[in-house]
């Protein structure tokens, strides 16, 4: 064709859209103003932004909902890999996440597909020492960049009908777990939530209670205790406790029930504490 040369990466399924043409830009900032102040949308979920310059994604922004609305771009990163076996270092991936976060000037958050890759493979290996990289953070964007960072377990692509890259079914729930405990904004999937029976929802709205009763948000501060082949225990900020993993034998990790400590929720591989107020922890002892 005869347009503008292509500023980002090919999509088979469809043709290219020339957002270095003005007129295209116009005519989606129209659509999306329309989208905004007709139907009511608040912000936006951009697929394959990997297919066009990340400053485009700051331009229909600030014409439109504004950065400080919640906006996230799915930019599916390539994890590293060695065959069949997942690199432990992904801080390539996350500078990639990082460099497009930059390129439209923090006006859109990032889906974190290095901590869903990294996560998963943990659980489904019993290799929880890939949940602290090198430095001793979490291992995904959430370690370097967490109030950018959107956690999920998986989504229409990853999981439901198309089942590219699924998390491992049986160890779900220990995924909602590690997200809904620790930095970054985590994110719900409908199928797990609504059809993966009561159990699942069960535990996916105790978990967000938690979350929510214990202020975590985005940059809240974590501390990795434990990041061994089948036990993983991290404290974070200072009333939540999360173990993951097959080891029953905490050994000397296990929160105190005398300070305040409680089991909050529990299932496969997963183990959940909060800690109570020292004023309402003592009137519990005293009852």
């Amino acid at each position: 064709g005869s347009g503008n040369p292509d500023t980002g990466d090919d999509y088979g399924p469809a043709p290219d859209l020339d957002h270095a043409n003005p007129e295209l830009r116009e005519a989606l900032t129209h659509w999306l103003q329309y989208l905004q102040n007709d139907i009511g949308f608040k912000g936006w979920r951009l697929d394959f932004v990997r297919g066009y310059a990340a400053g485009f994604v700051d331009e229909y922004v600030s014409a439109t909902v504004g950065k400080d609305m919640f906006n996230v771009g799915e930019y599916w990163t390539d994890l590293a890999w060695n065959g069949s076996e997942l690199d432990y270092c992904q801080d390539a991936a996350r500078q990639r996440l990082c460099d497009w976060i930059n390129g439209n000037n923090k006006s859109c958050t990032a889906f974190d597909f290095p901590t869903k890759g990294i996560l998963q493979e943990a659980v489904k290996h019993q290799q929880y020492w890939r949940l602290k990289d090198k430095d001793g953070k979490p291992p995904g964007l959430i370690g370097w960049w967490p109030n950018r960072a959107v956690t999920f377990i998986d989504n229409h692509d990853t999981g439901s009908t198309q089942q590219h890259w699924p998390f491992p079914s049986d160890r779900v729930g220990a995924g909602y777990a590690y997200i809904m405990t620790h930095p970054g904004i985590p994110c719900v999937f409908w199928d797990h939530y609504f059809t993966w029976g009561e159990e699942l929802h069960k535990t996916i709205k105790t978990l967000a209670a938690v979350r929510r009763r214990n202020g975590i948000i985005a940059d809240s501060k974590v501390k990795i205790l434990a990041a061994e082949a089948d036990l993983y225990v991290a404290e974070i900020g200072d009333s939540v406790t999360v173990k993951l993993g097959c080891r029953y034998d905490m050994g000397g990790l296990v929160p105190a029930e005398a300070d305040g400590w409680k089991v909050a929720a529990w299932g496969k591989d997963f183990c959940v504490w909060e800690k109570k107020p020292p004023a309402v922890a003592a009137k519990a002892a005293a009852a």
